[in-house]
């Protein structure tokens, strides 16, 4: 069940077709949304602003684009043509511990939102949004590897590097497909897991054994895992697909070195199903949003 939002005052900033979605949710919802840098019509609910500072004017509670700001400091906005600012000055006209949401956050987001005396909740950390988003990022690994390989999922050697939460998914996705699953993991119980399902588990140490069997690895590890070293093992016909945070767990200058085809492809929801992305945002967010102001 949705909470009332009614008499709240919220800022969107940016965002993709995941945020026009979260838009219409709270304006649904009855809360006030003041917008800048979306494709939204203004209506009694939603207030269209030109700027970040006029959208931020008088609202209890920010909500960011899923990836935050860009490495730059700028709103992660693909509708805007002119980059969008977003500076101590004008979060701190903010409430006091107001709450600041995001996907995820850069260093930089986080020391401002620190040193303005606000709560950033970043809201991919949470079992609740990212398992289900793990869905969408698993099609849309799967659907880049089908475009980028000659073979078929079917009967491939299909290497998924980490068991989290997006991990998990696709290593089932790759089952169902018809696919020969290998997951490297380094928890002890994951390795059970995997070998309960059917699949064959590796550590992170038996990696550079077994890579050479490989046909396409799909990453979700955010650290270098995929180094020269292991890379130079593989075979020059493999296909990477990684789907870790920026700047994944390749070495994408061994790669392209190797004549290895790696592709970083993060904010697969956003890109392959934004109306579904969008959906889980709505669904999690008030929620959020009324626990964090005690509605």
């Amino acid at each position: 069940m949705q909470p009332d939002l009614q008499g709240v005052k919220v800022a969107v900033l940016g965002g993709d077709a995941r945020e026009i979605i979260l838009v219409h949710e709270f304006s649904r919802l009855g809360a006030q949304v003041q917008v800048a840098g979306l494709p939204v019509q203004q209506s009694d609910h939603v207030i269209v602003c030109r700027t970040v500072a006029d959208a931020l004017n008088g609202v209890q509670a920010v909500i960011l684009p899923v990836p935050g700001l860009n490495k730059d400091g700028t709103v992660y906005s693909v509708f805007t043509e002119k980059p969008m600012e977003l500076s101590e000055k004008m979060l701190v006209s903010l409430p006091a511990n107001a709450p600041v949401f995001a996907g995820f956050a850069r260093e930089r987001l986080v020391e401002m939102i620190q040193r303005c005396n606000l709560r950033l909740i970043e809201v991919l950390k949470r079992d609740d949004v990212a398992i289900l988003n793990s869905i969408p990022s698993a099609e849309g690994a799967v659907q880049m590897a089908m475009e980028a390989t000659p073979i078929t999922i079917h009967s491939s050697n299909s290497f998924v590097l980490g068991f989290g939460r997006t991990g998990a998914t696709l290593a089932r996705l790759l089952k169902g497909m018809g696919a020969r699953v290998t997951v490297v993991t380094r928890r002890p119980a994951h390795q059970s897991r995997v070998y309960e399902m059917g699949m064959r588990p590796l550590t992170f140490q038996q990696l550079p054994d077994f890579i050479c069997e490989a046909d396409i690895i799909f990453n979700t590890v955010p650290a270098t895992v995929l180094t020269n070293c292991i890379l130079s093992k593989a075979s020059e016909e493999v296909v990477i697909i990684d789907v870790a945070s920026p700047p994944g767990g390749t070495d994408f200058d061994a790669a392209k070195r190797l004549n290895i085809k790696a592709l970083l492809a993060p904010g697969l929801p956003g890109k392959v199903a934004p109306k579904t992305a969008g959906r889980i945002l709505a669904r999690v967010i008030p929620r959020l949003l009324a626990e964090e102001l005690a509605l």
